[in-house]
């Protein structure tokens, strides 16, 4: 069963593309063209703008597994990392990968790292509604927009639909081997970031595993819900905002019981 609002919509996947990168990165350690435990040496990038997080912001030095640094992309959505995982495996071979295991719609096409050069960063804080409003108004119709990671047909991309195509890969029997899925979907358990649409899904009865992504005005959220009564539900919210302004809670919570509500008639049918 399904229901949705335009699933086949186009968006840029912001930080939600760490998922399939995450996944790829595994089937390589699996087929043993990686090992986990490969200690890897990081650049301080003493970014100081606000959002990014972990190696991010470090100031010195260090030596990360790369086990440990699917974690930190998954967990606290980890730019750094991201990108240290992104230059063993370049974005257009997590695609390829993507298309093997018989997945459309998912596309990388650029690092974590480009999504910290936009016009935002440009402003002082006090103006950066000026970056959120250039974002809101200069789309085009095609959803091409001269903030490169704004433009589908440039920036890392999918639609709701393909994302839950992928989560049901994940979470069911599918061309990508279990031990991978298994540790996506414990690795997507543990994240973090629980202010979107985690409030409305998470509780005692339920399991609520997802990844969030948010970059200008746009908010996603990828995850599934796992009831105690054996009921599973693969939810993509991704989503814009047509206010200039940088900290929306109220979209958050919006987001929520949008979500929250289509699952609620799915599950009473």
């Amino acid at each position: 069963q399904e229901i949705g609002i335009e699933p086949d919509l186009e968006f840029p996947s912001a930080s939600l593309v760490k998922v399939p990168l995450v996944a790829v990165t595994l089937e390589r350690i699996r087929r043993g063209e990686l090992d986990g435990a490969t200690p890897i040496h990081i650049q301080p990038n003493r970014v100081t703008t606000p959002g990014p997080t972990g190696l991010s912001r470090f100031r010195h030095s260090a030596r990360v597994a790369i086990d440990d640094l699917l974690y930190l992309a998954m967990a606290i959505s980890d730019g750094t990392a991201a990108d240290v995982l992104f230059e063993l495996t370049p974005p257009t071979d997590v695609t390829r990968m993507l298309r093997d295991w018989g997945l459309h719609g998912i596309t990388a096409r650029h690092l974590v790292g480009e999504l910290l050069d936009t016009p935002a960063e440009r402003f002082a804080p006090a103006e950066v509604h000026l970056a959120h409003s250039l974002a809101i108004k200069a789309p085009t119709v095609g959803r091409g927009h001269p903030v490169p990671q704004l433009d589908i047909t440039r920036a890392s991309s999918g639609s709701a639909r393909a994302f839950v195509d992928f989560l049901q890969a994940l979470w069911k029997p599918s061309t990508i081997d279990e031990s991978v899925c298994a540790r996506v979907r414990e690795l997507m358990d543990g994240n973090l970031l629980r202010q979107r649409l985690s409030p409305d899904f998470s509780s005692d009865a339920t399991t609520w595993s997802s990844k969030t992504g948010t970059l200008l005005n746009l908010r996603h959220e990828v995850g599934v819900v796992e009831h105690e009564d054996g009921q599973t539900f693969a939810i993509a919210a991704l989503t814009e905002s047509w206010v200039p302004a940088a900290v929306q809670p109220e979209a958050d919570v919006l987001m929520a019981r949008v979500a929250r509500t289509l699952r609620d008639h799915l599950r009473a049918r």
